[in-house]
């Protein structure tokens, strides 16, 4: 009989201690399904931003294995778990977007990594992990096939400690492959989807085990037909495919939910008219959209051939017509852009009445083309991959100093959420709803979030 492992998964903090970290962020949806690949093992899962590690603790002192997911701002914080965990004398594994780009670095600090999809590899690690046969990567020779996934184990999570948005995903993939994103390289240059019935078991699932949280009780009186939580989905565009979207949609309606996702600013044209309004029956009601820039040589610059400034004022009306909060995401840095940008680009969030906003530096992730164009430039000033969190400037940009473009990047935040902005951008008091949604996530990205 095979052992079973008593295993401790972590994902390290990227963020500095403060309310948007410990609360405005969904849980480890990754490290739930992980459990559940190899579900015969005693299962903890610690999320750093809303718990601690404490060496000292019995989980982790009776843990044998401990695995850590690692994006590229999690590292230098996950390297120094993982070399802590192997004085302790436990085996440690990582896994996760920046290991899969940079394997033989991670390897420097644990006993072995996955890289890309732990689906047909996680058990086989475990095995191999019991035999005495560790190798020192682990990785898919195809990617795997998205039917037959076993349920997340969500009881592993302190989901108290979160937002209240029950979380899935429904795809992989990416077609796009732009310049600045490692999504194809990983996952693949194309969609892979679930099929829609095990979705739609997995959504009844977790409406029966739902309990009422803050959201439900604040929108309880506004949106009684909602039976539990929203959910979220965490795919990079669930619209994607529109086909599978169509059938998906059909196939949510009945269950009276209410979602948020992401998704192309190209599912809001007058030829998707249909299709969004079949995904607001289903019960969206948020999506996030990268709109990236309102320069159109910024875009072809980074292969988002998809995106068109001309069109990101008629999609947030289309998409406002039915219901949907809208939260846009802007990038600064490209080439070619000055210090113009900021004010421009903020006129132009409040001009089309943007519910909500992002504003990142653009950062060159491992793996991704715009971190090895902008090596063999020789314009790359940091690898201390903790400044890689999408807040400060790593690199030299072509039109500004790092400096200016790290403080115009603040501004704009500052700006964008000003009380002025926030009354100007104000929905139609006719739609409490959204109205609702709208109020209490403008004031706590005020008041909570801090530049840096």
């Amino acid at each position: 009989m095979q052992k079973m492992h008593k295993i401790v998964l972590i994902s390290p903090t990227a963020t500095r201690p403060g309310f948007i970290s410990k609360f405005f962020r969904f849980p480890p949806l990754n490290l739930a399904l992980l459990a559940a690949l190899a579900p015969d093992n005693d299962y903890t899962i610690i999320d750093e931003n809303i718990d601690t590690v404490e060496y000292d603790s019995e989980k982790i002192q009776k843990a044998d294995i401990i695995g850590l997911t690692v994006m590229t701002a999690q590292a230098p914080r996950a390297y120094e778990l993982a070399d802590r965990m192997r004085e302790m004398g436990k085996t440690v594994i990582m896994g996760g977007i920046h290991v899969s780009a940079l394997p033989e670095e991670a390897l420097e600090h644990c006993d072995a990594v996955v890289v890309g999809e732990a689906e047909g590899i996680w058990p086989k690690l475990l095995e191999d992990c019991e035999g005495g046969k560790l190798q020192k990567i682990y990785k898919n020779k195809e990617l795997p096939d998205l039917s037959d996934l076993p349920v997340p184990r969500r009881n592993l999570l302190k989901r108290k400690n979160y937002l209240g948005f029950n979380t899935l995903h429904v795809s992989r993939g990416c077609p796009f492959n732009c310049f600045f994103c490692a999504v194809s390289r990983f996952f693949g240059a194309r969609y892979r989807f679930r099929p829609v019935k095990e979705v739609i078991k997995e959504i009844e699932t977790m409406i029966e085990a739902d309990k009422i949280s803050f959201w439900r009780k604040a929108i309880a009186k506004l949106w009684d037909k909602a039976p539990v939580d929203p959910f979220a989905f965490l795919d990079d565009n669930i619209f994607g495919q529109k086909e599978y979207a169509r059938e998906l949609f059909e196939a949510l309606a009945p269950l009276r939910i209410f979602w948020g996702g992401q998704a192309s600013v190209n599912v809001a044209t007058p030829e998707n008219e249909d299709l969004l309004k079949l995904a607001a029956k289903s019960g969206c009601r948020f999506l996030f959209i990268g709109f990236e820039s309102i320069d159109q040589s910024s875009l072809t610059g980074i292969g988002k051939k998809v995106n068109k400034p001309e069109m990101y004022a008629q999609a947030v009306k289309l998409l406002h017509k039915y219901g949907i909060t809208v939260l846009g995401a802007f990038v600064f840095g490209f080439d070619g852009e000055d210090e113009t940008v900021f004010k421009r680009t903020v006129d132009f969030a409040k001009l089309i009445k943007l519910d909500l906003a992002q504003f990142a530096i653009l950062t060159p992730l491992p793996g991704t083309r715009l971190m090895e164009k902008l090596r063999e430039e020789k314009r790359i000033l940091d690898e201390n991959w903790s400044r890689y969190s999408f807040r400060t400037a790593v690199f030299e940009p072509s039109g500004m100093s790092p400096e200016e473009l790290t403080r115009g990047k603040e501004w704009a935040w500052q700006e964008f959420y000003s009380w002025s902005s926030i009354l100007r951008r104000l929905p139609p008091l006719t739609n409490l709803p959204r109205l609702l949604v709208y109020a209490i996530s403008n004031i706590a990205y005020r008041l909570f979030r801090r530049p840096g």
